[in-house]
């Protein structure tokens, strides 16, 4: 968790600085505040992982000692030929794009994203991938 917490660090001293840099050039009050607030959420998270990681024994990654074998070898089950997620895609982009134009497709966009994870979530408990 070392690395990790490292590379937020460096995101908040990077987006800190920008921020800077970008009040100087540009005296844009939004734009600064925006560039401020993700180094001050990099702060808060690089905070976190660096102070979990002193707390919690060293995981594989962390350790130069370390041997490939003590990887996890189980990252979770991902089903090598579903659809949903794409149809969870389109069903989100059509509740964004009517957050934009019109209420219907917001309407429209739930109802298609909602069809689409309970179909995800019920893959394998019908059809030709029932177990």
């Amino acid at each position: 968790m070392k690395v990790e917490g490292r590379i937020f660090a460096l995101g908040a001293i990077f987006f800190l600085a920008v921020s800077g840099i970008y009040w100087y050039f540009s005296r844009d009050p939004i734009g600064t505040t925006a560039l401020a607030m993700s180094g001050g959420l990099a702060i808060i998270v690089a905070f976190y992982v660096l102070y979990t990681a002193k707390r919690v024994f060293p995981r594989p990654e962390d350790r130069f000692e370390a041997e490939i074998d003590e990887a996890d070898p189980e990252y979770g089950f991902f089903s090598p030929h579903s659809w949903w997620p794409l149809m969870v895609g389109f069903g989100a982009f059509v509740t964004a794009i009517g957050l934009i134009f019109a209420v219907w497709m917001i309407v429209l966009g739930v109802v298609v994203l909602m069809l689409a994870i309970i179909g995800w979530m019920f893959e394998y408990y019908r059809g030709d991938f029932a177990q």
